[in-house]
């Protein structure tokens, strides 16, 4: 398919998980690829694997976005597609959240994705598309998960204003609600293999399509949002999720 053909993408966290998939299938569809990821190994090895560029610039830092911006209007001019992917998974319950770990979390989830968008938005195109990935977690009340699921909950309130504002520029912003998908972001928890593998195993058990999505599942919603097929499509959300935020007291 060429359907992305001329367009110029950025995916942000796109060194692994959704972000390299959703990176992998943008190519494939007809982009021009950029990935940015805050770790210089990572990042140039996903691009070497991936056939694409990609940049360091931790969306912790505002001026590292910056400069990440910067480089990538001298290189190529305006982007047509923004993936807003980054982000991290710490579980804690509620008595034992420290402020480094809502920092953290809400720091890359929420505060990271915010100006992300408003680093890039000066060499976004008109009509371009703009993909924030959140969590079906904003709604699912899930335990120990308090602080990630206020960053997803926050990031879907910013997607329906800025769908808003930036319509006359016919700019679309949606976001992305995966359920449990097979990423490396489990394994960055510091929980116990032993401990993960329980966890994974009672979320399989809930989710009424009896497995995990993949992060090729995904890639091909971010593809499609990305597309001028979703042309008429801002300000939604998409449950990505097999069926378990329709069915969140499924057991067995």
């Amino acid at each position: 398919m060429s359907h992305l053909n001329g367009k110029i993408a950025v995916v942000t966290g796109g060194n692994s998980g959704i972000g390299y998939s959703s990176a992998k299938k943008l190519k494939a569809d007809g982009a021009t690829v950029i990935i940015t990821g805050r770790s210089a190994e990572k990042v140039q090895n996903a691009a070497a694997e991936l056939g694409v560029k990609g940049i360091v610039a931790d969306v912790l830092d505002l001026s590292a976005i910056a400069n990440a911006v910067d480089q990538i209007k001298n290189e190529y001019g305006n982007i047509d597609i923004l993936f807003v992917n980054a982000g991290v998974f710490s579980p804690a319950p509620i008595g034992q959240i420290t402020e480094e770990l809502y920092e953290n979390q809400m720091g890359i989830n929420f505060k990271g994705a915010v100006f992300t968008i408003e680093k890039f938005l000066p060499i976004i195109n008109d009509g371009a598309s703009i993909i924030n990935l959140s969590s079906i977690n904003a709604y699912t009340g899930m335990p120990n998960t308090a602080i990630y699921a206020a960053s997803k909950a926050a990031m879907n309130s910013y997607t329906r204003t800025a769908a808003t504002e930036l319509a006359p520029r016919k700019i679309r912003v949606n976001a992305v609600n995966p359920g449990p998908v097979h990423t490396p972001i489990f394994g960055k928890t510091g929980m116990p293999e032993e401990q993960l593998n329980g966890f994974a195993q009672a979320v399989q058990n809930r989710v009424p399509l009896k497995r995990f999505g993949q992060p090729e599942d995904i890639a091909e919603l971010v593809s499609f949002l990305a597309s001028d097929k979703a042309s008429f499509i801002t300000g939604s959300e998409y449950n990505i999720d097999g069926g378990i935020n329709v069915n969140p007291l499924l057991v067995g």
